[in-house]
């Protein structure tokens, strides 16, 4: 399965010129402009590496770094015009794994991309989680019943693995969607969680003697059985 490197740019040139000497290495690419979008997009998408520039509009790659590391061990690689070696410690200390300063060439960004995933693939066990006969492998973002894939939605993924990470805890409605919409700025009432829910039973099988059964917890809340 291809491997998803998001690019962090402002600049569409460098989007264009890095996301066409990527794809040629067998790799998708996906981009956002700003660090708002930086955000969203690496929730959503859950890429395997992400490519941050320094300057960015809105928010800047220094807090979108930190907010990431925060939330999520996903390889980075920061581009940035600035080569005060100041800038490049203070991106190095909040978790990146590398660092290139423009003008860069293309080829060894895509180099660099390529050294880091095989590094963090050797320094990081395989993420599955198990619980009967679901797994879910998170890196390669595959969700399967006894074999069988199972179509999930981002959203549902990020549900589904909330749940999976914690099956003994019941969590309420506001505390699902703080986990699955995690930086999403427009607002969402808390029923839609009950859609989603729905969903993801219907998908999975909503059977309440099979341990993947996802129960109303006294009406407020949910949690994996």
């Amino acid at each position: 399965m291809s491997q998803t490197v998001l690019v962090v740019e402002d600049d569409p040139k460098i989007v264009n010129l890095l996301g066409l000497y990527l794809k040629r290495e067998g790799f998708n690419v996906a981009s956002a402009a700003d660090g708002r979008e930086a955000l969203d997009a690496a929730t959503r998408i859950r890429p395997s590496l992400i490519i941050l520039d320094l300057m960015l509009p809105h928010m800047d790659g220094v807090e979108v770094c930190r907010r990431l590391r925060a939330a999520s061990d996903v390889p980075i690689l920061m581009l940035t015009a600035r080569v005060d070696e100041l800038d490049k410690l203070l991106g190095l200390s909040l978790g990146a794994d590398d660092y290139v300063t423009k003008p860069f060439s293309p080829r060894e960004v895509v180099a660099r991309v390529k050294t880091i995933l095989r590094r963090t693939a050797r320094e990081r066990p395989s993420l599955v989680l198990q619980r009967g006969s679901l797994e879910m492998d998170l890196d390669r973002h595959r969700v399967t019943v006894g074999g069988v894939e199972v179509d999930l939605t981002p959203v549902e993924f990020r549900l589904l693995q909330t749940l999976l990470e914690s099956p003994e805890r019941a969590f309420t409605r506001d505390q699902l969607l703080n986990h699955i919409y995690a930086h999403h700025e427009a607002a969402v009432v808390d029923r839609a969680i009950d859609v989603h829910v729905g969903k993801v039973r219907q998908k999975l099988g909503d059977d309440p003697d099979h341990p993947r059964f996802i129960a109303t917890v006294r009406g407020v809340g949910y949690k994996l059985l």
